[in-house]
């Protein structure tokens, strides 16, 4: 595929013509040339599920597909956009297809790039041709970029956000009004900002997703989806909301990768993170990233994580660098070099905790969770006793020092089976931010 020529125009199709699709066409529709290395595109060629579905931009002028596989093949394009979704069936199709006729493919799809990204590299470099995903992660904010490129000199030793913006909008409005997480969920339901069936965004699994994309190009690996640790915030109670920021902290879920022996370990779960951290400062549906590294420091990137203007302007931004012919591997180095990103088996994990019990308001029972975790070699940092509750009893709530993510684990099990306690304790991890 050529990519000389100032003056070249370069023909795009569009596959997926939801709010990303259609912001896509209006913005390449209101500036054909906007990218710094000339040239100028036009949309010649179209693909969705329904050709009559009313939409915000004019496609009359445009060449359908039924199929997107006919659309990534059509001799009548040179840059392929997949904004379908899902990790595999049509958009899979697709792009291999695209791939297999040497067009550049940009996405937007974090799914397949976090579960096939691997093999998607290899197809793609061995037709020479780009594959580009920055609107996966982080919709607007240029996360992508500046973990591939901006910081390829940079050995990155963790990096940690919140990723999703549907989950932290739920719990900053659960925080904020006092509601229970169904009664939030329906109001983000209602607003547009969860889906019919939530469980993608509040089970963890669209953060695992991009995160896992960005494990992979901070820690030189290929996406390992199969790999993370993933739990949503469908266990977050109120409760521990409140009483998390009586000890300083405020909940969030934070999807995190650091180095785990010669590997990476990826998690997405929800954690206490201090209350002063800007993790912890970014409120409703908006994406944050926090990147530690060997010789930079800490970086800070936040910013609108999804919506038709920041997702399709990322779209774009990946069509300038075909255009403008910029050439890397699709990860950190080539596909045939990569291993999939995992810990290693001798990684250790440590972890701080918070635990919250409710026991019945009788002597002794202090003295019993206490021992239970002296025994199991868990330290206590501090502690925490609500006034009786009534019929619900009384919630004692300690965190710890770091400790085996196993041994805190068991002993918190074993808290669950003393006589006094009238419920499972809730264990919730500290982020080491």
């Amino acid at each position: 595929m050529s990519t000389a020529g100032h003056n070249r125009t370069w023909r795009i199709g569009v596959a997926g013509l939801g709010t990303v699709g259609a912001g896509l066409l209006s913005f390449l529709a209101e500036r054909p040339d906007f990218a710094p290395a000339g040239g100028r595109v036009v949309v010649t060629g179209v693909s969705a599920r329904s050709r009559s579905r009313p939409r915000p931009v004019d496609i009359s002028g445009l060449d359908w597909f039924d199929d997107p596989v006919a659309l990534a093949e059509s001799p009548e394009i040179d840059i392929f956009v997949e904004l379908i979704g899902g990790s595999d069936g049509p958009a899979k199709a697709a792009v291999e297809a695209a791939i297999s006729s040497g067009k550049a493919v940009v996405t937007a799809n974090k799914a397949l790039i976090a579960e096939h990204g691997a093999e998607l590299a290899v197809q793609a470099e061995a037709k020479g041709v780009p594959l580009l995903f920055e609107a996966a992660v982080m919709g607007g904010v240029p996360a992508v970029k500046t973990v591939r490129e901006a910081l390829v000199g940079e050995t990155i030793r963790s990096l940690s956000g919140i990723l999703n913006g549907t989950c932290n909008y739920i719990l900053t409005e659960m925080e904020a009004s006092g509601s229970a997480f169904e009664d939030v969920l329906a109001e983000a339901q209602r607003l547009g900002y969860a889906e019919a069936d939530p469980t993608m965004d509040v089970g963890g699994y669209d953060a695992a997703h991009k995160v896992t994309i960005l494990a992979a190009l901070a820690f030189g690996g290929s996406p390992n989806f199969a790999a993370a640790e993933v739990t949503g915030i469908k266990g977050v109670d109120l409760l521990d909301i409140r009483l998390a920021a009586d000890l300083g902290y405020r909940i969030r879920l934070v999807a995190s990768a650091e180095r785990a022996g010669e590997g990476a370990r990826v998690r997405v779960r929800p954690f206490l993170v201090r209350s002063a951290h800007p993790i912890a400062q970014t409120e409703g549906a908006v994406n944050a990233l926090y990147i530690e590294g060997e010789r930079i420091g800490r970086i800070f990137l936040q910013g609108p994580g999804a919506g038709p203007g920041p997702t399709a302007a990322a779209v774009a931004a990946d069509i300038a660098d075909v255009m403008c012919g910029a050439r890397r591997p699709v990860f950190s180095r080539p596909a045939a070099e990569l291993s999939p990103c995992s810990p290693s088996a001798d990684a250790a994990s440590e972890v701080r905790g918070y635990i919250r019990v409710m026991v019945r308001d009788e002597p002794g029972v202090l003295a019993a969770v206490s021992e239970e975790l002296a025994d199991a070699g868990v330290s206590i940092e501090s502690f925490l006793q609500k006034p009786p509750g009534g019929s619900s009893g009384v919630p004692i709530v300690m965190t710890t020092h770091a400790v085996a993510e196993s041994l805190l684990t068991a002993a918190v099990m074993r808290i669950g089976q003393l006589p006094a306690v009238l419920e499972p304790p809730r264990l919730l991890h500290i982020a080491g931010i």
